[in-house]
C-alpha cells in the first residue's frame, strides 16, 4: 500500500520538482527542446532577482492582508452563524439552515455579475474590499461544518452555564469556542489557502497593479510583452506556494483531526 501511494505521489510531485529545477536554471536551459531536471550552473541569485523584476514584495503585502481578514472574518462570523443555528431556537430556522447550504451549489461565475454590479455600486472596484468584506457574512461549508461539530457538545455544557447567568454570548466566547480549535483551524485553514490562491476574485474586481495579489500578478507578468522570464516566473511561484506547504505541515494535526471529529466530550 504504501509503495502504490509513493508511486501515485510522484504524479502530483512532478509538476513542484519541474517548478523548482525551472527555478534554478538559467534562461538558456529553461528553452531547450530536452528537459533539464538538474541546473548547472545553478542560479540561486533568481530568486533575489525575481525580487527586484516585479513588485513581488506589494503583491505578497497585498495578499498577506486579504488573506488574514478574510480568515478572520470567515472564521468568527461562521461561528457566530452556526452557533446560532445549534443553540438558539428561532423561527425558520431550519429552513434558513437548508437555503445557506443550498448557497453551496451555486458557482461563483453564476453571481459574479450581480456582485460586480454591487460593488460598482458601492465604489468597491479598484480596491480589496470584495475581497476579504464579504467573508464577515459568513461562508455556508464552514457554517455546516462547525454546526456539525457544535451539535456534538453535550447540552449540559451549556445549560449549566445558563443556570449560573452566563449570556448566550459568553456561552458562545467561553464554551464553544475553546471546545471548537480543531473545527476553527480547519475553516481558517480552508479559508487562508482559497483567498491565497484565489485569481478570479482579483482578476474581476483589481484593476490597478499596485493592489495586485500573488495570483493576478503572477498571471499579469507571464503575459506581459516581451516574452516570459521563465525562471523568474518558477522562481516567484515557489515563493507564492511554499507559505503553504510550511503552513500545512505546522497545522496537520489539528486540520486532521478538526475533519475527523475525534475530540471527546464526555471527559
Amino acid at each position: 500500500m504504501h509503495l502504490f501511494l509513493i508511486v501515485g505521489s510522484l504524479v502530483f510531485v512532478f509538476p513542484v520538482l519541474w517548478m523548482l529545477s525551472t527555478s534554478l536554471k538559467p534562461i538558456e536551459q529553461t528553452l531547450t527542446p530536452e528537459p533539464v531536471w538538474i541546473p548547472h550552473p545553478i542560479e540561486i541569485g533568481n530568486y533575489a532577482s525575481t525580487i527586484a523584476y516585479i513588485p513581488f514584495l506589494r503583491y505578497a503585502l497585498n495578499t498577506v492582508f486579504v488573506c488574514a481578514l478574510a480568515t478572520i472574518g470567515t472564521t468568527l462570523s461562521s461561528a457566530l452563524v452556526a452557533f446560532s443555528f445549534t443553540r438558539l431556537e428561532w423561527p425558520g430556522r431550519n429552513l434558513l439552515f437548508g437555503l445557506t447550504l443550498a448557497t453551496m451549489m451555486v458557482p461563483f461565475p453564476v453571481v459574479m455579475v450581480p456582485l460586480y454590479s454591487v460593488y460598482r455600486t458601492l465604489g468597491w472596484i479598484g480596491s480589496l474590499k470584495p475581497l476579504w468584506v464579504p467573508t464577515f457574512f459568513g461562508s455556508a461549508f464552514s457554517i455546516f461544518l462547525l454546526r456539525q461539530f457544535f451539535m456534538r457538545i453535550p447540552k449540559s455544557l451549556p445549560e449549566a452555564m445558563t443556570l449560573d447567568g452566563a449570556s448566550e454570548f459568553r456561552i458562545f466566547w467561553q464554551l464553544y469556542l475553546p471546545l471548537s480549535k480543531a473545527p476553527l483551524v480547519v475553516v481558517a485553514f480552508f479559508q487562508l489557502m482559497y483567498s491565497w490562491n484565489d485569481l478570479l476574485g482579483p482578476l474581476l474586481f483589481l484593476t490597478d497593479q499596485s493592489t495586485f495579489t500573488l495570483t493576478l500578478g503572477l498571471q499579469a507578468y507571464q503575459s506581459q510583452e516581451g516574452g516570459t522570464q521563465w525562471h523568474y516566473l518558477m522562481a516567484a511561484s515557489v515563493m507564492t506556494t511554499l507559505p503553504i506547504v510550511v503552513l500545512f505541515f505546522i497545522v496537520q494535526r489539528a486540520l486532521f483531526q478538526g475533519m475527523s471529529s475525534t475530540q471527546n466530550f464526555e471527559g
